[in-house]
C-alpha cells in the first residue's frame, strides 16, 4: 500500500478547502446575477424567484444573504454604472452646478426605472433600521462626490464646513426618498419630480458656492 506522507495530505486538504471556497464564490455570484437579471427585466424580485434563477434552493440563497434587502443592495450596486461612467457626458464640464444637476437627474431617472425594487429595499430598512448601513447601496454619495471631485480640494480648503454641509444637503435631494416624496405625497409626475429635485440641487449648489466665495474674500 502506498504511504501518503504529511505533505501530500496537507496539499489534498488545502485543495479541498480551496475547492469549497471557489464553489461558495460561484454560488454567491449566481445568486447576485439572478437578482440583477430580475431587476433589469423589471420583474418582481423575491428570494424564491432569485433562487430559481440561480438554480439553488431558497434555503441556500438565505445562507448567503440573510435577508432580501441585503441581496437587493448588492445587486442594485452592480446594476448601476460607476460614477465615472454615469457622469461621462459632463466629464469635461468645469461647472459644478451642471455636474451636480446631471448627477441628480441620472440618479432619479435610474431610481424611477427600478422603483419597485428600490421601494422594497427602502421598506425593509424602515421596518428594520439596523439594516440601513448594509442594505442601502448609497449610490447617491458616489455620484455627488464625483460631481464635485474637480473642485473638492479648493472648496475644502476655502471653507471645509460649508463644503461638508453642501454634501449633506445634496444627499437629501439626490435620493430615492426625495423622488418618492414628490410623486407620492406631492402628486407630481416622475418627470416633474425629477425636474423639481434637479432645480433644488442646482439652487443648493449655486448658493453654497456663492457663500464659500463670499466667505473667502478679504473683509
Amino acid at each position: 500500500m502506498k504511504k501518503v506522507d504529511h505533505h501530500e495530505r496537507k496539499t489534498a486538504v488545502m485543495a479541498e478547502s480551496q475547492g469549497r471556497t471557489n464553489q461558495k464564490a460561484r454560488t454567491q455570484r449566481a445568486i447576485v446575477d439572478a437578482c440583477v437579471e430580475l431587476i433589469r427585466q423589471r420583474q418582481p424580485v423575491t428570494m424564491p424567484e432569485v433562487a430559481k434563477g440561480a438554480m439553488v434552493s431558497e434555503a441556500t440563497a438565505y445562507r448567503y444573504f440573510p435577508d432580501l434587502a441585503s441581496l437587493l443592495a448588492k445587486a442594485l450596486a452592480e446594476d448601476w454604472p460607476t460614477p465615472a461612467e454615469a457622469l461621462a457626458p459632463v466629464a469635461a464640464s468645469n461647472d459644478p452646478v451642471e455636474r451636480v444637476a446631471f448627477a441628480t437627474r441620472f440618479l432619479l431617472t435610474g431610481v424611477a426605472e427600478r422603483q419597485a425594487v428600490v421601494r422594497s429595499m427602502i421598506a425593509a430598512t424602515i421596518t428594520q433600521p439596523d439594516l440601513s448601513g448594509r442594505a442601502r447601496p448609497g449610490i447617491r454619495f458616489g455620484l455627488i462626490d464625483y460631481a464635485l471631485a474637480p473642485f473638492a480640494d479648493a472648496l475644502e480648503t476655502a471653507n471645509p464646513d460649508l463644503f461638508a454641509q453642501l454634501r449633506l444637503d445634496l444627499a437629501v435631494v439626490v435620493s430615492a426618498d426625495a423622488l418618492f416624496s414628490l410623486t407620492d405625497l406631492c402628486g407630481l409626475s416622475v418627470e416633474d419630480a425629477i425636474a423639481s429635485a434637479e432645480r433644488t440641487a442646482r439652487g443648493i449648489t449655486s448658493a453654497t458656492l456663492q457663500q464659500i466665495s463670499q466667505a473667502s474674500q478679504p473683509s
